[in-house]
């Protein structure tokens, strides 16, 4: 049974928030009745997601930018809240991947991911913190499993979202006198989503994902999305600092691909 949460006068801003698993999580804050910001580095996408968003309750706002230009992320944060007001919950979950084994992996081709995911996780949560609610703001940065399993063709995003956790680890700790709970969430293998289509591209490649996964099915960017409404909630006033695998428990398992 799904559980009804009403975010009605929270403000929620999603970097990354317009594919896959984060507009899911967008969609469910939207349609819990929160105040919406979207971010994302494709002008169309951003477009297509403010459209979709503003016809689930409240108009959704979105900036077209990249998480690597700290100055534009900061630009965007204060737009929103100059408008709305502090924010009640922030999400950070753009990040960059493609397989490469560390032989063939150019020096280049590691910083564009460390960039993306691990500098754009710090220059996210850098700008937001002068505008966060205090007390009472959620912050949750969208990590992956290679923060916790090592695997092939994957050392960039592996050392990235180890640096992405220990960014939350570090947060929850600096920012909690202040009432400012920061947690990860680790998505496991998520159905339809561009992650997925890159590391399981053939038919027999998702099989043997979902075999891997002790409840034998991917997941959705519901099955995450309600996981941030959860943590966004009073329900989960009192957690800070975790990271939480939403997984099927692939990650218990100690999966490697």
């Amino acid at each position: 049974m799904t559980v009804h949460y009403d975010m009605t006068g929270k403000n929620v801003f999603v970097f990354g928030g317009t594919s896959g698993i984060n507009l899911g999580i967008a969609q469910a804050f939207a349609n819990a009745g929160a105040t919406l910001a979207v971010a994302s580095r494709n002008p169309e996408k951003v477009a297509a997601a403010k459209a979709q968003l503003s016809t689930r309750g409240q108009a959704a706002t979105g900036y077209n930018l990249d998480v690597r230009e700290p100055q534009a992320v900061a630009d965007a944060i204060a737009d929103f809240t100059a408008k709305h007001g502090p924010i009640d919950i922030l999400i950070s979950g753009a990040a960059g991947n493609f397989p490469a084994l560390a032989a063939n992996l150019s020096p280049n081709g590691f910083k564009s991911v460390i960039d993306i995911d691990l500098l754009g996780t710090f220059n996210v949560m850098r700008a937001a913190h002068a505008h966060l609610k205090k007390p009472g703001a959620c912050v949750i940065n969208i990590s992956a499993p290679q923060s916790q399993v090592p695997m092939m063709a994957q050392v960039h995003v592996c050392a990235a979202k180890a640096g992405v956790d220990m960014i939350t680890k570090t947060l929850a700790i600096e920012w909690g006198p202040e009432g400012v709970r920061v947690n990860s969430i680790i998505p496991g293998p998520i159905d339809g989503t561009e992650g997925m289509a890159r590391l399981a591209p053939t038919e027999a490649a998702r099989e043997k994902v979902v075999r891997s996964v002790p409840l034998r099915r991917m997941g959705t960017p519901d099955d995450i999305a309600q996981v941030c409404l959860f943590l966004a909630s009073d329900s989960a006033r009192y957690v800070s600092g975790a990271i939480i695998p939403v997984d099927g428990g692939w990650v218990a398992a100690g999966v490697k691909m």
